[in-house]
């Protein structure tokens, strides 16, 4: 059995931690649905890091996620267009606009031994729809191995213009 003087500070140590879970901040009770009928999306992508005091590059493959989230409504990607760290356009990866179902999704990849982007590359994805739906969610995730070590991460993109 525990001695008492050791049982309140437990007491109050799990009090805490129960309390915290239970706790909502005022952005996740007001969180509301953003609405909108189409963007220009910047995602940031990393075709490397920089690892260790020699600041190694460490290659990584990078996919770009789109997905609607809308359940009822279609998107229209009109681009995705995939840029270097100084801003320079590589590759557009749509030849003509693409619909998105509702609650689909798509994805783009730059191969791992693709290093034309940089530290500093990124995507833009322009999107629209017909009526106001809701914001896709939209995504860069990348990956990486070298011998026993791996790295993964996502970077979510950002509106930087609205229709």
């Amino acid at each position: 059995m525990m001695h008492h003087k050791y049982m309140l500070p437990l007491l109050f140590s799990w009090s805490l931690f129960l309390g915290a879970g239970l706790t909502a901040t005022p952005g996740q009770a007001a969180s509301k649905i953003i609405l909108s009928k189409g963007q220009t999306v910047y995602v940031p992508i990393y075709s490397h890091i920089y690892i260790g005091d020699r600041e190694r590059p460490f290659l990584l493959a990078a996919t770009l996620s789109v997905r609607n989230t809308d359940p009822d409504h279609p998107i229209t990607i009109l681009s995705v267009d995939y840029h270097d760290s100084d801003g320079k356009l590589i590759k557009r990866y749509l030849k003509e606009p693409r619909q998105l179902n509702s609650m689909g999704s798509m994805r783009y990849v730059v191969k791992e031994s693709d290093k034309s982007g940089g530290s500093g590359a990124k995507f833009i994805v322009r999107w629209e729809a017909e009526s106001e739906v809701n914001d896709p969610i939209i995504e860069g995730v990348m990956i990486g191995t070298k011998a026993q070590q791996g790295i993964s991460f996502i970077s979510r993109g950002r509106a930087i213009r609205v229709r």
